[in-house]
């Protein structure tokens, strides 16, 4: 048993005279924006689209909308700007009064009444017969 005492003595002094080699450690960041390989640009920037939620949809409408129902749109508020410009010509006097009457104004009739309560327009639009009646206050 001494020896084999001895033998672990030895062995022990050995290992702990002997010189022992380390690695320093070395971090390499990956991203690119941080310092890394440019090379990983494209592999991450496929990772992030493969993970975005708010991507869009690649089949949707580049216009947002049917193009068709934003030219009817936009129609329907040119005709309706040439509508208020022509009974703000047509309709005041030169006093600044406005004129009583019935106007045809492109596919819509306006009345005009003086009452009591104010100025009562009714617009009747001629084609789907819908009408509205705007009633303005006198002062």
């Amino acid at each position: 048993m001494k020896n084999e005492m001895k033998l672990l003595i030895c062995l022990l002094i050995t290992l702990a005279s002997s010189p022992l080699f380390a690695q320093d450690l070395k971090y390499k960041p990956i991203n690119p924006a941080f310092g890394g390989d440019t090379f990983n640009y494209n592999w991450l920037l496929s990772q992030a689209q493969a993970q975005n939620d708010f991507a869009e949809d690649p089949n949707a409408n580049l216009f947002g909308s049917d193009p068709l129902a934003d030219f009817q749109n936009d129609l329907n508020r040119q005709i309706l700007s040439q509508l208020s410009r022509a009974l703000v010509g047509d309709l005041f006097d030169a006093d600044g009064r406005l004129n009583e009457g019935i106007f045809e104004i492109g596919s819509y009739q306006i009345e005009i009444i003086n009452g009591i309560d104010g100025v009562s327009i009714g617009i009747l639009d001629i084609l789907t017969g819908s009408t509205t009646t705007v009633t303005v206050p006198t002062f």
